[in-house]
C-alpha cells in the first residue's frame, strides 16, 4: 500500500504521533512518503521529552521532504 503523510504542524506530539505512524507503515512493508509543509518544517524543534520527534524521524526508512 502507498501512504502519504503531509505534516503541517509544529506541535511535538502531533509530529510525534504521525512519525510513529508512518513508521509501522514502513516496518510492515508499505510504501511511505512524509512531507514536512508550513510549520511542520520546524520538526527539528518540536520534540520534548516526552516525544522524540527527532527519535521517529531518524527511525524513519521512507522519502522524507522537507
Amino acid at each position: 500500500m502507498k501512504m502519504l503523510f503531509i505534516i503541517t504542524s509544529d506541535d511535538g506530539e502531533t509530529v510525534y504521533n504521525a512519525m510513529r505512524l508512518a513508521n509501522t507503515g514502513v516496518a510492515k512493508g508499505d510504501e511511505v512518503s512524509v512531507f514536512m509543509l508550513g510549520k511542520g518544517v520546524l520538526f527539528e524543534r518540536a520534540g520534548t521529552e516526552a516525544f522524540d520527534v527527532m527519535g521517529q524521524v531518524n527511525h524513519f526508512g521512507g522519502e522524507f521532504y522537507v
